[in-house]
């Protein structure tokens, strides 16, 4: 078989395709940053309302959302005083969706669909 040039470069392109996927789950890969994405899910929060939410000091939040920040998964805006997050990237919307109710959002069954 023959490797043609346009191989080459959808290799290359798909192997440059996984390292952008392994740094986006590293993000999401922390419990901490994924609760705070978990409730953004479900609209704008204040910095104030997500220290409440994860029972978290307000340093911890500050941290894990200026990782967030940092890797373009969330924007603030600010509003006088207080400081609102919300999502900014619609692949993490997307994903954080299926998260959100596979994970998150209440069960009515109670099983999350475990088996057993």
């Amino acid at each position: 078989m023959l490797i043609t040039e346009r191989d080459h470069a959808d290799m290359a392109q798909m192997h440059q395709n996984a390292t952008e996927a392994a740094e986006f789950l590293r993000a999401l890969g922390h419990d901490g940053r994924l609760m705070i994405l978990c409730h953004l899910v479900t609209g704008e929060k204040s910095v104030s309302e997500l220290e409440a939410l994860l029972g978290a000091r307000q340093a911890a939040v500050s941290q894990q959302l200026a990782r967030l920040r940092h890797e373009g998964l969330v924007r603030a805006r600010r509003d006088g005083k207080a400081i609102f997050y919300s999502l900014a990237d619609a692949r993490a919307e997307r994903l954080l969706g299926l998260l959100y109710e596979m994970f998150c959002a209440p069960d009515p069954q109670g099983d999350r669909g475990h088996k057993g």
